[in-house]
Formats: C-alpha cells, structure tokens, sequence
C-alpha cells in the first residue's frame, strides 16, 4: 500500500487522481578486458579486496553475481569510486543490479556518480537479491526510473532502489535525488522489499515532483513500501517538494511509510516538506502501522504558502505508537488549512503516545487561514490516546484575521483520551490548551494549567477542564 492511499484517505484540498498498482499501497562502466584483480576471486566467507576503482568494483560485482552462494566485496579503505558511465545492461543504474546474496564491506570508502556522467542511481537491488552495505557512502545518485513500473515516468530511489533485502549498517546515503514530471518517490532510497538500517546516516536527499498537472512526490530520504526498520538512525536535511501551484502533495520529507515501519533510537531533524499551493504532509508521513521508540523528531518544517499542511513533524493515518519519543520544535505553515505543528492525526490514524513529548511545536496559519492543533490535531475522526506524556508549550497562530484553535490539542469528530498527562503553557487564539469542535476528549488524572487565553474551549466542552 502506497502512500498515495494514505493520503486517498484524508480530505485534501481537491480532488485527486488515483494511480494503479503499487502507488496505491508507494554493469560495467567500460570494457572490462585486461582487467586483473590483485588475488582469485574468493567464494563465501573469504572477502575479495577490490582495488580503487570503479572498473574494479563493477567487474566484482558482476563475478560475485555469477556465482551461486553469498560473496563478500572488501572496498579499498576511504577510495571514492567514482562513476562516470551507466550500468551497459540497465542505463538506470550505475552498478550492476545485485541479483544474488553481495555483502559490501565499504572500509570508509565513497561509491558516488561523477558531476559529468549522465543521470543514474547508484544500486538496485533486485528481487532475488540481498545486499549487505557496511561503512560505505552512497551519494549523488540521481533516478530516472521506477523499477517496479517501467516506461510510465515515475522515478523511485535516487541512491538505492530495494526490490529484495536490503541491511545498510554504519554508512551513508546523501545528496541523492530522485525527480520526476510523473511521480517521484525516495529522493535517498526507496524500498519495496525488507529494508534494515542500523547506524545510518540519510541526509541532503531530495523527492521532487516537477510536472504541471496534479500530482505527488513523496520520501525525501526514505520511502518505504516493504517492511522498513530504522535503528540508531540519522535522518536529517532532507527534502519534498512539488511543483508551485499544481494542487499537489509533498509528503514525507524525512520517511514516507507505506508498509509497516520500526524506528528506534533514531533523530529525524530538520527535514523540510514544500508544497506551494499544493499541501504538505510531516517529515515522518505514516500510511501503515508503526512503531517509534526512544527518538526524536524536531526543527521539521512543512510549508505550504497558499496551501494546506497538515503535520510539521508527523502525520499518521494508521496505527502507530511512540514511546518515549520527543517531537519537538516542528513548524506547519499554509495560507489555507495548517494542522498540526507536531503530529496530525488523520481520519483512519491511531496514535498511541507513551511516555513522550510533544513540545515547542507551532501551526502557523498566514493570509486569514486557520491553525488547528499546535500540538496534536485530531480533526478528521482519528483517534489519540495518551498516556503519561507531556503536551506543553505549543502554539497555534494565525494571521491577518485567520482563527487559530488548540495550541495544545485540536479535537473534531474523533476522540481524544489523555492519561495521566499534562496539556502546559500552550498558547492560541481560544483553547490555549484544548480545543474540541466536537467528538470527545477524556481526561483522567491530567493537568491543562497555565496556557493562554484559556485551558479549555469551548467553555464546558471538556469535562475536567477549567478556566
């Protein structure tokens, strides 16, 4: 399931257009003659060095595939391998698609597509494949295609493209960039098999949509639509973007989840989601379940000048639980409908907060739009739950006769539970603290104290709360 689905779900600021199949759910540079290798090609625990070069490395890559049982490629230590040409039996990529079981221990070394060459990613790893990537930098890959959907102008992993199983351990993907006039999706690595990342950098990576029509582009590092678990991750200076005033949807610009997604002891920061006229979801856009724990998510910003954005640090639309989880200092800004600088929670979403903080967030509405929710915003029929957490210091605001509701919580139809939390010195235009338009909102054994104008609104909407 795509994250086109996710978003097919929540009511966005016109129609969209449906796509088919998975986006309803999301070798050799030269002749390799004379070539010779420093010692025989080695077979299943032995390592193969591969000298400094990316002849070398191409003409590994191929022998380990040509071989049944797993190979282990030792990159020479900190050697950038260039890429200057396409890989001759798949101009879309610059390596050699892996087809069997590679590992690729990366000593430090860089595996980057020169400034000059034509425009490819960097690794592709096909369905029967099963790559193992270790202190190795994937950087200045540039997709042209979507392997699943060939000839049809979607362009999917800007650095690696996963069809089989991918662990990515101690290493790097940056200034990857995956851009399309179709459909863009995983500006740093787009997944649709199982995918492991454990100590790992994804950073400067782009998702561009760039057509005229109504559209999308979505991930601007990670877009996933197979299982995808994130350990000790750094996710940060990513982007989304789409086109100016084409109605379309920038989602994701850290992690764009379509299938089910662990995160763990990870920093998702500083990723920016820009959609003018169009809307924009969070930096982590959550369309299947989750699960987040011990991370942080803060300093991401969705923009959407003469548009709507909905979640500056998350947006969910199916189960997901975070626990022990800050989401803190996120920015949500639109000229229309702007939701949510911390977590949206959207018509089909579950949020489930466990000892967490959802702090210093803003929805900031411009040019007489509305803000919902500083906070959390739960507008749409979702559903929160909140236990021992802290909602504090957020602030819904808006401008030039614009109504900004819920700096702490926006609840509409849905239905919010609060347990032995804090709602603290947030701040809106009314319901500094809550804000119910209608459905529910429980409190048990919860503090709203000393947010401005008032804790609650509107007056007597919320039992438990006052002043």
């Amino acid at each position: 399931m795509s994250w086109q689905n996710f978003r097919a779900k929540e009511p966005g600021p016109g129609a969209r257009r449906r796509r088919p199949g998975r986006l309803l759910a999301a070798a050799s540079l030269a002749a390799m003659a004379g070539l010779a290798f420093p010692a025989p090609f080695a077979h299943a625990s032995e390592a193969v060095p591969v000298r400094c070069s990316a002849r070398a490395l191409v003409q590994a890559i191929n022998t380990a595939n040509s071989r049944p049982g797993p190979d282990t490629l030792r990159l020479t230590r900190k050697c950038t391998y260039k890429l200057t040409a396409s890989d001759p039996g798949n101009a879309a990529n610059g390596l050699p698609a892996i087809t069997s079981e590679i590992t690729i221990d990366g000593n430090g070394a860089t595996i980057t597509r020169d400034k000059s060459a034509p425009h490819f990613r960097i690794l592709f790893v096909e369905s029967t494949g099963t790559l193992t990537l270790n202190k190795t930098t994937i950087s200045r890959g540039r997709a042209t295609d979507c392997p699943g959907f060939p000839g049809r102008g979607f362009v999917c992993g800007g650095g690696i493209n996963n069809q089989g199983t991918l662990t990515v351990n101690h290493s790097r993907v940056i200034d990857n960039t995956a851009a399309s006039g179709v459909f863009a999706e995983g500006g740093g690595i787009d997944s649709d098999g199982t995918a492991t990342l454990n100590n790992t950098e994804v950073s400067g990576n782009n998702a561009e949509y760039t057509g005229t029509d109504t559209s999308d582009a979505a991930g601007g590092g990670i877009a996933n639509d197979g299982p995808l678990t994130v350990n000790h991750g750094y996710v940060h200076h990513n982007t989304v973007r789409v086109t100016k005033d084409t109605h379309s949807t920038a989602t994701g610009s850290g992690i764009a989840t379509f299938a089910q997604t662990t995160i763990r002891y990870s920093l998702i920061s500083h990723n920016r989601a820009s959609a003018p006229g169009g809307a924009t979801l969070a930096a982590l856009s959550n369309g299947a379940p989750g699960t987040v724990t011990d991370t942080v998510i803060r300093d991401n910003t969705s923009s959407a000048p003469g548009g709507d954005a909905l979640g500056g640090g998350v947006a969910t639309n199916d189960l997901l639980s975070m626990t022990r989880t800050q989401v803190i200092g996120n920015l949500a800004t639109g000229a229309g409908m702007v939701r949510a600088g911390g977590i949206q929670v959207g018509r089909f979403g579950d949020l489930r907060l466990n000892s967490s903080t959802v702090g210093g967030n803003s929805a900031t509405a411009t040019n007489g739009g509305t803000a919902q929710g500083g906070g959390l915003a739960n507008a749409t029929g979702g559903t929160i739950t909140s236990d021992r957490s802290k909602i504090r210091d957020n602030t819904a605001r808006a401008s030039s006769g614009g109504t900004a509701e819920g700096g702490g919580v926006f609840t509409a139809v849905g239905s919010t539970t609060l347990n032995h939390s804090s709602v603290i010195d947030n701040r809106a235009g009314d319901g500094g603290g809550i804000f119910k338009a209608s459905g529910t909102v429980t409190l048990n054994d919860t503090e709203v104290k000393r947010n401005h104008p008032n804790n609650c609104a509107p007056p007597g909407s919320v039992p438990g709360c006052t002043g």
